[in-house]
């Protein structure tokens, strides 16, 4: 396996000095996209010659283009010679890219349609949490390149809608996130139903074990392309400014509504744990005037796209989300991480803050840490050498908080009437996605309580995203920080305030008995679930 390394600086090519499709290069630029950064220019000489990649890049280095461009570059589009050349593969999805979660998968899909804007290229999106039917109906009309998770995907070719036999490319993006998801089965399946000449591109952050044992097994000699700054140790973004708080748990809203009115405070991305957080802290910051939206595992799919296209668009500036979010936001001009509760590991640390100080900008990661945290937060301090093993304690009212954050003196906790400018999520439009409770006609396993892709049962879909395999997850692939409620008992103690009781009629005992005495006790009903 060749191994190249490249620079995290700007490359001072463009597009244009590559071999790149002349429509393309046109597309980019009009989106302003002309130079490629570091891990674009090492990866597409080596793609378009038709060579298996190994990319390893951290988060926010611009991989999605690196692989795009290829992938789109041997696909033919309809109208063009290259594909009335295909025979009966026409129609049938050219490239694969399987993501791990629904946001990752929608924000590739996204870029790739930008790119071939000039073409009629047919890009489908496959995943979980939407119907069924318009999915179907799309590779019925033909799709050439298919961008989704692996249970959908897993599904509809269970079911025969999804034919991959004709498939030239495949990309597997995020694949140390398949790992941590539990999904790397369902990748293995997906490959071995596409042919084996196809070209393979692999990208992870990271290359554990089991992610270079599956290159090993599909992949055929790939060139690893690792991109990293010479002056950075490879694990923080140097970029990123980053500020640790020991707050108190009945305090941190109130630091928080002061800090997001800090000078320069652009789009900013609150990380909680748990569902439950995520959805009282968007509630606490819109009832105090932000524009705020939430996006975590007990939304429908419908709810957290509507949040994702109105932080995107600037309809609100303030996502609350859980730690799904940070395997699938890539929005331009994130300025603030907050993360409200502290994250479990360092990958997770990093993995949140990486949502800021992408494409060379500069963010400010603030962390919060309870009490209760603080040793969860002395293995992460440890583990990325931060130099914060005390955080300061630190209240709404301390003045080097407003130091720290540039927060203007004076500044409450509620945004002045006058600052209330951004449209709100309101203004957002919420899609209607059909019933993804339902099963399928076909019964595939995506549908249903218990699919692997619809329902709260679902690994993809209902209430959450994907759904590691173990079980010990919510169905949004949210992790074990993000517990279910529990269920209601079935029975409460005698002197519980439980269901009520069953009426019955009570029997006197010829011998004399009280009334109930000699009874036996009245069973319980159920508790409601």
């Amino acid at each position: 396996m060749t191994e190249t390394h490249a620079s995290m600086q700007k490359s001072d090519t463009t597009f244009a000095d590559y071999d790149v499709d002349p429509r393309i290069v046109e597309a980019l630029a009009e989106k302003g996209i002309v130079a490629p950064f570091p891990i674009q220019a090492m990866t597409l000489p080596v793609a378009l010659a038709g060579h298996d990649i190994i990319g390893q890049a951290k988060t926010g280095t611009g991989k999605t283009l690196g692989f795009g461009i290829p992938a789109l570059q041997r696909t033919a589009a309809p109208g063009e010679e290259a594909y009335e050349a295909l025979g009966e593969a026409k129609g049938k999805p050219q490239v694969l890219i399987v993501a791990p979660t629904r946001e990752l998968a929608v924000q590739v899909a996204g870029d790739l349609e930008m790119a071939s804007r000039k073409r009629a290229v047919r890009i489908v999106q496959i995943y979980g949490g939407r119907a069924y039917e318009p999915q179907i109906e799309a590779l019925q009309k033909g799709a050439d390149v298919i961008v989704g998770t692996a249970g959908r995907l897993i599904d509809l070719l269970n079911q025969g809608h999804l034919d991959l036999r004709y498939v030239r490319t495949v990309v597997l993006d995020e694949a140390d996130e398949m790992l941590d998801l539990g999904f790397l089965p369902d990748v293995e399946k997906l490959l071995s139903a596409t042919p084996a000449s196809r070209h393979t591109m692999l990208f992870s952050a990271t290359m554990p074990g089991a992610v270079v044992s599956l290159a090993r097994r599909y992949m055929t000699q790939p060139t690893h392309i690792r991109a990293a700054d010479p002056d950075d140790d490879g694990a923080t973004v140097k970029a990123i400014k980053q500020v640790v708080y020991r707050a108190h748990a009945l305090d941190k809203v109130e630091v928080l509504a002061r800090l997001l009115q800090a000078n320069g405070r652009g789009l900013t991305v609150v990380f909680a744990r748990t569902k439950r957080t995520a959805a009282k802290v968007s509630d606490d910051l819109r009832e105090r005037g932000f524009a705020a939206g939430a996006i975590h595992g007990d939304l429908g799919q419908g709810a957290r796209e509507q949040a994702l296209r109105a932080f995107r668009t600037g309809k609100i500036d303030i996502l609350v989300a859980t730690d799904v979010a940070a395997r699938g936001i890539d929005v331009e001009d994130v300025t603030h991480v907050v993360n409200y509760q502290c994250p479990e590991d360092e990958k997770t640390y990093l993995h949140r803050i990486g949502r800021t100080g992408r494409a060379g900008k500069t963010g400010t990661a603030v962390t919060f840490v309870d009490w209760d945290d603080l040793p969860r937060w002395s293995l992460i301090d440890k583990a990325l050498d931060l130099g914060y093993p005390e955080p300061q304690e630190t209240y709404s009212s301390s003045p080097h908080l407003y130091e720290d954050l540039d927060i203007p003196a004076g500044t409450k906790g509620r945004l002045p009437r006058d600052q209330r400018t951004r449209a709100g999520l309101e203004a957002e439009t919420l899609e209607d996605l059909g019933e993804t409770g339902k099963k399928p006609a076909s019964g595939g396993r995506d549908g249903g309580r218990g699919g692997r892709d619809g329902g709260r049962g679902g690994r993809d879909g209902g209430r959450g995203g994907e759904r590691r395999r173990s079980g010990a997850s919510d169905s949004s692939g949210e992790g074990t920080s993000e517990p279910r409620e529990p269920r209601a008992p079935r029975a409460e103690s005698a002197e519980g305030e439980a269901a009520p009781r069953r009426n019955r009629n009570r029997r006197r005992r010829r011998s004399g008995g009280g009334s109930g005495e000699g009874a036996a006790p009245a069973q319980a009903q159920p508790a409601g679930e």
